[in-house]
This record gives C-alpha cells, structure tokens and sequence, in this order.
C-alpha cells in the first residue's frame, strides 16, 4: 500500500494504483478531467493531457518534484507522493491551454450535435476553458464517409481519445473494422470499406465517446436530451447484462444507452439487439428513474420520484394509479 498526499489530503492506495484513481477515491471537485481515460478499457489514457498534475514530491525516498507536469491517468503512485491539482494555479492554466487545444478544430456544432447536454468536452470547457478563442485558421475537415447503417461518424468533431478503438479491440467480438488512419492533423477515425461496422456489440462505441463524434443513427436528431427522461430498466438477455438506461419522451423510448457512474463510465456493455432493436416499453422489466446529477442540465425539470409498491400505498386514488400506469418513468408493484 502507498500513501500519497492529494491537493492537502492525504489517502492510502495498493501499489500500481495510477494518481488519477487515487483521487477518485476521494472524490469531489478535486478529481482531475479525464476526456480519453476509461478504466475498463486496458491502454487508454495519456492522450488527451486534460488530467495534467504536479507532483511537488515523488516519493519518500525520493522528495525531489517531478519536472513537468505529469498525466495522472497512466502515472502510477509511490509511497508519500505529494501532488497538486486544483490547489496549483499552473495546473489550472496548463488545463485551459488543453481546453484551447481541443477545441481548435472541433466544429460549433452544440445546437445541433445529439450529444449536447452530457458532452464531456462541454463540461471541459465550462470548468476549465475560457469564453474567447485566439484561433483565425480554417478548422481541418474530413470527408462524410458512412460506417455502418447504426452508427454515424462525424470526424470533424473527433477528438482522437482512441477510446472507440480500444472498444473494438477489446468489447466487440467480431474483428475490429475501425481505426485511426493517417498521421499528424490528418489522423482520422476511419475504415478502409464503407458501411463495414455491424458488429452485435458495436454500438458500445457510442457510449464510450467522450464527443459527438459517434453517435445513434436510430436517435440522430429526434430530441434534445434534456427533453427526455432516463429511466433504468433490464431485461432477459443471452448477449448481455440486459441492464440499459431508456431515454423517454411521453409514452415513446427514443433511444437506449448503456448504464453508467458517477465518472460517465460503463458499468456494463451491451448489446445492439437491446440498444437498436428493443424500443417497446413492453420490451423491458421498469426499475425507476435513473439518477442525473442534479448539476446537469438533463436534470433541469426532473425529479426522481420513488417507485410507489401499491402494498405499501394500499389507499392510492384509482385515478393516480391509472395515471402512474400510463407513465413509464413509475411503476406500481404488486
């Protein structure tokens, strides 16, 4: 075990545990932004730069600080580690610079992007970025290619976090079909045969994007998100978990997403014939609504309401009960 010293608290860790995970298991605003790290993908991290920290001290033994500013996503911990976060002002004006970074060729394209309302770069931006950009240059473009009739590709906004490639190699159970083609600022997401990527656990690509660069062809413009409302559900399933969160508007499913935590990560992979295919609230078994942290703006307007069990409210109205019955978000128990 390591104890290490995180923006003036102090938690113990195992060994190999990287900087970003300890902090994590503090928790809070003190975490830093991670925009390609995803814990259940081995390899990600160490691209994005967004969770750049100061080690003031890199060990006991050693308590001499470490030149640069370190990537805390693939920089494991030692024993009586010193680091700073967002107690260091250059941390926090190298993390604006990243933001000016990303956001050097990814499009405006917020009001019409399916991802606008649990972007991750958006929230970079809103924490980190800054409200005027130095950048007179053309933006790089890419050529539309079409990936697959579930998935749409818009390369433009790629931020090249490489988390999708690493979802094919490692989630799908086919062949990977996609990767990064080119070098330098012409890299790019890519296949080498069109309307190539049809994959049964293909659409996990979607969830894992930190951007609008992947996004649901069965979901692509029919609402805003936060005019939706998440509810947890499962069903039987051979492929997979089963377990989704359904994105309704009225009585209609709009689209079906994986479940995450609190860090936007998947819990559990799922598989197209439950995203794509499964869109009948007779299709699945309702638990409740799921949970939005109340500082996201899916959460405007919503409220999560408990699962009435008609045995424990014996004396319901018989016009709430119908009413309750109608809507999808709540369930009556037996």
């Amino acid at each position: 075990m390591a104890k290490i010293t995180f923006d003036g608290i102090e938690v113990e860790v195992p060994d190999g545990t990287t900087i970003l995970n300890a902090a994590r298991q503090i928790g809070g605003s003190i975490v830093p932004p991670a925009m390609c790290y995803y814990t259940p993908l081995k390899g990600s991290g160490g691209k994005c730069r967004a969770c750049l920290v100061r080690v003031a001290a890199g060990s006991a033994k050693d308590p001499r600080p470490m030149p640069k500013l370190v990537a805390s996503c693939v920089t494991p911990v030692q024993d009586g580690m010193i680091v700073e976060n967002t107690t260091n002002p250059q941390v926090l004006d190298v993390r604006k610079g990243i933001v000016e970074m990303l956001l050097i060729n990814h499009p405006l394209d917020c009001p019409v992007c399916d991802q606008a309302g649990e972007c991750d770069l958006q929230n970079f931006a809103f924490e980190h970025g800054v409200s005027t950009t130095r950048y007179q240059e053309e933006r790089r473009t890419f050529e539309k290619i079409d990936i697959g009739p579930l998935i749409q590709l818009h390369m433009t906004r790629c931020i090249l976090c490489y988390r999708c490639v690493y979802t094919a190699d490692q989630i799908v159970k086919g062949d990977r079909n996609h990767g990064v083609l080119g070098r330098g600022d012409a890299a790019e997401i890519g296949t080498y045969i069109e309307n190539i990527i049809d994959d049964d656990f293909s659409g996990n690509v979607i969830d894992v994007c930190p951007v609008g660069a992947l996004t649901d062809k069965t979901f692509r413009f029919k609402s805003r998100v936060w005019f939706t409302k998440p509810v947890n559900a499962h069903r039987d399933c051979p492929k997979c978990s089963g377990n989704v969160v359904l994105w309704y508007k009225g009585n209609d499913v709009l689209r079906t997403t994986a479940r995450k935590d609190q860090y936007g990560e998947v819990k559990e992979w799922i598989c197209n014939e439950c995203r794509f295919e499964k869109k009948e609230t007779s299709d699945w078994t309702i638990e409740g609504p799921a949970h939005i942290d109340r500082s996201s703006v899916i959460s405007a307007n919503h409220y999560e309401l408990p699962v009435l069990n008609q045995s424990v409210v014996a004396d319901l109205p018989a016009s709430t009960q119908r009413e309750l019955e109608k809507n999808p978000p709540l369930k009556l128990g037996n």
